[in-house]
């Protein structure tokens, strides 16, 4: 079955608001925290720059929060 114009499946990012980024910030923050010693580096990695990505998007959506040189 095609998709249609505008379905969920199309290839678009998805637009999450403030406060769900927040959320998500901080169940990233939890997992990473609680996961066992054993774990795999590249998992490790991977929440770290996904946790680094949502800090820098929330940071650059702070209205005069930051001036450019």
């Amino acid at each position: 079955m095609r998709a249609f114009s505008g379905q969920f499946s199309d290839a678009k990012p998805i637009q999450r608001s403030r406060e769900e980024k927040k959320r998500q910030l901080a169940d990233l923050r939890q997992a990473l925290a609680t996961m066992k010693a054993h774990a795999a580096p590249a998992l490790r990695a991977s929440l770290a720059a996904k946790i680094a990505a949502l800090e820098g998007e929330l940071q650059g959506g702070q209205k005069g929060g930051t001036t450019r040189a």
